[in-house]
């Protein structure tokens, strides 16, 4: 695998991994900081949990993750979500968490809190979501794994869903990664190699509501985390390597009770006018970097403008030929970067396409 300069000797750590717990149980709590990164602390529970209202609230220093000021630092985390620990195994758990300011107010950066209100709000359309979330594996050089040093593989053409050396790098990555979500109980569909070698995407869901950002979530973690391992470095930067080479999405795939059922085309219709209308309102909220993605090439739309079609990979929107041809289903928002948060793109689609919630505003890119 990779030549890492991080120290892990993971035959070490088994020995150490298959002790007693004697009846503790180790809970991971994830959180989003300033910079849309994630940050994790492990919290010692005296028995093991089967729901996450059973947890109790914690905190962390706030001025060490852009998430507050030094003389007021404390900032509190509240879980809302758990899965099994595929790290730990046992009764161990990972604990996704919002986070909140000590005057009782959701903190800054809190989108999840935002995004709840709208899906709960919205509950009877019944939105499903599926999103495809694209990465790129670095060695520690911080250049793509697998690529000559400081040079360049061969063109684009031979890697996507590629197999065999030369044209697939890291897949034991990947594959790790795919059952460390599948063990946690991630909505994980499927994967695949991408255009640009080194390049991989994973999709998660369907999911309905708000489960979707937390699944998202969460399958980044255990991403990062199965990388530490191999010595490898994962980056969602948009456009990781300038030139004539594919950017990386989150491609969002939206679906409702109206887009599902006979005649659901209109829905479908009606739902992309409105997108469209809101164009630049979902750009801010799209991902950082994401013009240097969006261009009109590499099967992108030109960031300046708004379009949609059927299987057209070069709009804004792309309606799947097939759902054109049954009449319904579900549209592929293909604007939002790698980088994008899963809570701020469902979060503005669903106010988009059916109202907006008093305290719940994501149409602007910072609050």
């Amino acid at each position: 695998m990779a030549e890492s300069t991080t120290i892990s000797n993971t035959e070490n750590l088994m020995k150490y991994m298959k002790l007693d717990q004697r009846g503790a149980v180790l809970a991971e709590y994830i959180w989003i900081d300033g910079t849309n990164g994630i940050r994790t602390k492990t919290k010692t529970l005296p028995k093991p949990v089967k729901d996450y209202k059973e947890l109790p609230e914690w905190n962390f220093d706030g001025s060490s993750t852009g998430q507050a000021p030094g003389d007021n630092s404390d900032v509190y985390i509240r879980p809302c979500a758990i899965f099994p620990d595929p790290f730990r195994g046992g009764d161990n758990i990972l604990v996704m968490t919002e986070t909140w300011d000590p005057d009782g107010t959701p903190n800054k950066f809190n989108y999840r809190h935002e995004c709840v209100r709208l899906m709960d709000a919205h509950a009877k359309h019944e939105p499903w979501f599926g999103l495809e979330q694209e990465y790129t594996i670095l060695g520690p050089d911080g250049w793509p794994y697998g690529w000559p040093k400081g040079g360049y593989p061969a063109p684009q053409g031979p890697y996507y869903c590629g197999v065999g050396t030369g044209k697939v790098f890291c897949r034991d990555i990947v594959e790790a990664h795919y059952k460390a979500c599948l063990y946690a109980g991630i909505k994980i569909s499927g994967i695949n190699a991408e255009v640009m070698p080194s390049q991989w995407e994973f999709q998660v869901g369907p999911c309905e509501g708000i489960e979707l950002g937390d699944h998202l979530w969460v399958a980044r973690y255990l991403l990062y985390r199965v990388a530490e391992e191999f010595g490898a470095m994962i980056t969602i930067e948009p456009k990781p390597i300038k030139g004539d080479w594919n950017g990386t999405g989150l491609h969002t795939n939206v679906s409702t009770a109206e887009m599902r059922k006979d005649g659901g085309m209109k829905a479908i219709e009606d739902a992309c006018k409105k997108l469209g209308a809101r164009h630049e309102e979902h750009i801010l909220v799209y991902g950082e970097g994401n013009a240097e993605r969006m261009t009109g090439e590499h099967e992108t739309a030109s960031i300046d403008t708004f379009s949609y079609g059927v299987a057209n990979r070069g709009a804004s929107i792309r309606i799947p030929r097939q759902c054109a041809k049954e009449g319904k289903g579900y549209l592929e928002d293909r604007r939002p970067a790698s980088n994008a948060c899963p809570y701020r793109i469902t979060g503005i689609i669903m106010e988009t396409i059916f109202g907006g919630q008093e305290g719940a505003d994501f149409s602007k890119a910072e609050k």
